[in-house]
C-alpha cells in the first residue's frame, strides 16, 4: 500500500510538472528532460509511468478532463436554472483556465493534437452534449425562445467561448478572460432568452464576475 501511495503520488508531481512545461512550452518545444526536473523525479521514474512525451501529454489532456468535468457536475449539482447553469460552466472553466496549469496545458495540448496524433474531439462533444441539454431544458421550461435550435447553440456556445478564451490568451495571457466571457454572455443572451427573461439579461451575464 506504501508502495502504491508512493507510485501515485509521483505519477501525479509528474503530470503537475508537464503541465507547467506544457502550458508554458507547448507540445513540440517541451522536452522530458524538462518535466523530470520540473517535476523534481528522475528520468527512470518518468518512463515507469509514462513511455513517451505523447502518452503524457494524453495523459495531462485526461485530468484536465477529469478536473472540467467535475467542475460542472458540481455545478449541476447546485440546480439553478438551465440558463444559469450555462453561465456558470462557463465561469468555472475560465477561472480554471486563469488558476489551473493542468487545465491551461490541457487545453493548449487539445489544440496542438494533430501534431502527436488525431484531433481530441472527446472533450468538446461531452461540453457540447451538455450544453445541448441545458438549451433544451431551458426551451422545455420557458427560459430560451423556442425558435432557437438546440443543438446549433450548444455548438455555438462553445465555440465562442474557445475563441473568447484564446484571443484572451494571445492579448493578455488571459488576464481579462472572465470579463471577456461575462461580455459574450451579455451578448449572447438577448438573443435567445424568452421574452420575460430579456430583462434579466444583464444580470445573468454578471454571474460571471459574482
Amino acid at each position: 500500500m506504501v508502495l502504491q501511495d508512493r507510485a501515485k503520488a509521483t505519477r501525479e508531481s509528474i503530470i503537475a510538472g508537464a503541465s507547467d512545461v506544457f502550458a508554458e512550452y507547448g507540445y513540440g518545444n517541451a522536452s522530458l528532460t524538462q518535466v523530470a526536473d520540473t517535476a523534481g523525479v528522475t528520468k527512470g521514474a518518468l518512463y515507469f509511468h509514462f513511455r513517451s512525451k505523447e502518452e503524457l501529454a494524453r495523459a495531462v489532456i485526461a485530468e484536465q478532463h477529469r478536473i472540467s468535468l467535475a467542475d460542472s457536475e458540481a455545478v449541476f449539482a447546485e440546480e439553478r436554472s438551465p440558463v444559469e447553469t450555462m453561465i456558470l460552466m462557463c465561469r468555472s472553466f475560465g477561472l480554471r483556465l486563469v488558476h489551473e496549469p493542468i487545465v491551461k496545458a490541457g487545453i493548449r495540448l487539445t489544440f496542438e493534437a494533430t501534431t502527436f496524433g488525431p484531433p481530441m474531439r472527446g472533450p468538446y462533444e461531452d461540453w457540447i452534449a451538455a450544453m445541448e441539454h441545458l438549451v433544451q431544458r431551458g426551451k422545455d421550461e420557458g427560459q430560451i425562445r423556442q425558435a432557437v435550435d438546440p443543438a446549433a447553440l450548444s455548438r455555438y456556445i462553445v465555440a465562442s467561448f474557445t475563441g473568447v478564451q484564446m484571443v484572451s490568451e494571445v492579448l493578455t495571457s488571459r488576464a481579462d478572460v472572465m470579463q471577456r466571457i461575462e461580455q459574450m454572455w451579455a451578448i449572447l443572451l438577448p438573443g435567445i432568452v424568452s421574452e420575460e427573461l430579456r430583462p434579466d439579461a444583464a444580470t445573468l451575464a454578471g454571474l460571471v464576475s459574482a
